[in-house]
């Protein structure tokens, strides 16, 4: 299993480095993070943009599927559905909290909770990662 350190950097160096993804909490049932609510990551309201959530999101089922891969397997997210709740403002901090429904042979099912500085659920992201093998 990755470290947190590794995996983070790993992040750091593709898309969820830009959006600034932290992670907080690794492990094989359970992946937490957090994500500075940015300017350039908002609506014209001053929002968090229901694209940043989503990706922010599917960033956090992949990282956890990335957790249970055998050797010699890489995934890719073959569906994902999001139910907006409430809203982050800029300036504030979200925390992602993804947990693992199913973690079978062939694909694993994680859902995503993302709150706002307040606590307050602001979505929710269930998505399915296909495990491939590395080579196709």
């Amino acid at each position: 299993m990755p470290d947190i350190a590794s995996m983070q950097k790993l992040l750091d160096t593709i898309f969820p480095g830009l959006m600034g993804v932290r992670l907080t909490e690794l492990a094989p049932e359970r992946v937490v993070a957090q994500m500075e609510v940015r300017p350039d990551l908002c609506t014209a309201g001053g929002i968090l943009h229901g694209g940043a959530y989503m990706a922010f999101a599917d960033t956090l089922g992949a990282v956890g599927t990335i957790v249970n891969l055998p050797e010699g397997k890489r995934t890719t997210t073959t569906d994902s559905s999001t139910k907006f709740i409430a809203g982050a403002r800029v300036g504030t901090t979200v925390t992602g909290t993804s947990v693992a429904l199913h973690r079978g042979r062939t694909t694993q099912v994680w859902q995503t909770t993302i709150a706002n500085a307040d606590g307050m659920l602001c979505a929710v992201v269930t998505q399915t990662q296909l495990v491939l093998d590395a080579a196709a």
